[in-house]
């Protein structure tokens, strides 16, 4: 089976690359995802090994600053059941959880790649974090998307 490829988006300030990497054994649940079609992503199409490009948000500089690997199968958040959350979700069941995560396994930190040098490559053009209105924090990376990031990663 082929691995795919996914951006998944992180307010430095709540996880950044550095944290992922600071984190006992360099993974971290992915929690707080609480829109349906990222929810759907993590559900239907992550599987263990995906590549993961490590977004940083909502920040000064917003961009790619790592690269990760999808680490679990999609398992029930449990932020969702916390009522102390900021991602508490009280009309979520216990015996049928509307929200679910994936574990996320550093790879490497890279060096910046920043949205506006994003926007201005050509090859990345049909990226969906690209597209006007993508605000989803979990968005699938094509075959070529992927490699023409690496590239420009160097």
């Amino acid at each position: 089976m082929t691995h795919q490829f996914w951006l998944m988006k992180s307010e430095p300030d709540e996880c950044s690359i550095d944290d992922l990497e600071a984190a006992p054994g360099q993974t971290i649940p992915w929690i707080g995802v609480r829109n349906y079609q990222a929810r759907n992503f993590m559900l239907n199409g992550m599987r263990v090994g995906d590549g993961v490009l490590f977004y940083h948000s909502s920040c000064a500089v917003p961009g790619v600053a790592g690269l990760a690997e999808v680490a679990s199968a999609p398992y029930p958040d449990p932020s969702q059941f916390d009522p102390k959350s900021p991602y508490a979700d009280p009309k979520s069941p216990p015996d049928k959880p509307r929200w679910s995560l994936v574990d996320v396994h550093f790879q490497r930190k890279t060096r910046l790649l920043p949205l506006k040098e994003m926007r201005d490559a050509p090859e990345l053009a049909s990226m969906v974090l690209l597209k006007p209105g993508s605000r989803l924090s979990i968005t699938p990376v094509t075959v070529d998307e992927w490699r023409a990031v690496l590239k420009r990663l160097g």
